[in-house]
Parts: structure tokens; C-alpha cells; sequence
């Protein structure tokens, strides 16, 4: 099952590769700050989980520099199980500008408030 699971992972990491979307276009003075904004999100996930690849090929077309975090590796792992509470992929940290930090799970969540926010 293993092996099954690793060859599916590289089938859509290349298909990921060859079928790339193309990102919006926004003026300088936008995309700073956007680019501003998306500095306090993180994103969870496994390469090539297929709903990690759904979220971020959205964030490419909303033209977000989202930074991903591993979390096979030790150090996101743990961060993520302490802060989310479950090791569940994907998940976006969100740090709000208090300081609060939410912990949002789900594809479709997380879709829908990139596209909220950053559409």
C-alpha cells in the first residue's frame, strides 16, 4: 500500500508540475501588500498530499507567496500537534494582528478564506 500511495504522490506531483496555474496580476504597491499580509499565514502539509496540492495551487492562482511547512519534519510537527491540537494536513496557521493565532483545517476552508481575504 505504501508503494501505491508513494507512485499516486508523484503522479500528482508531476502533474501538479506540467499543469501549473497561472497567477493574477497586481500592481507593485498591491502585491506588497498582499505579500505583507500572507507573511503572518502558514501552511502545514505534505508534498504531495492531493488536497495540500488543491490549496496550494489556489494560493498560485491568487498569486500568495504562502509559506509551506512540512509536517513530516520533527519540528513542524510538533508545532503543529501543539498549536492545532492533531496532526492533520492541510492546515493554515493564521497570526492575527493581536497576536491570536487560529489553526484552520480542511481544503475548502482554508480556499475559502484565501479567496475572502485575497481575491
Amino acid at each position: 500500500m505504501k508503494v501505491i500511495r508513494w507512485i499516486l504522490g508523484r503522479v500528482i506531483l508531476l502533474l501538479n508540475t506540467v499543469f501549473t496555474p497561472k497567477s493574477i496580476k497586481r500592481s507593485d504597491a498591491e502585491q506588497k501588500e498582499i505579500d505583507d499580509a500572507v507573511a503572518q499565514l502558514h501552511l502545514y502539509q505534505f508534498d504531495a498530499c492531493p488536497f495540500c496540492v488543491k490549496v496550494r495551487r489556489h494560493a498560485k492562482r491568487l498569486n500568495l507567496p504562502l509559506a509551506t511547512r512540512d509536517a513530516k519534519q520533527a519540528q513542524w510537527e510538533e508545532e503543529l500537534v501543539n498549536g492545532g491540537g492533531r496532526r492533520k494536513v492541510p492546515c493554515l496557521r493564521i497570526e492575527g494582528e493581536n497576536g491570536n493565532v487560529e489553526w484552520m483545517y480542511e481544503s475548502k476552508d482554508i480556499i475559502n478564506y484565501l479567496e475572502r481575504r485575497f481575491a
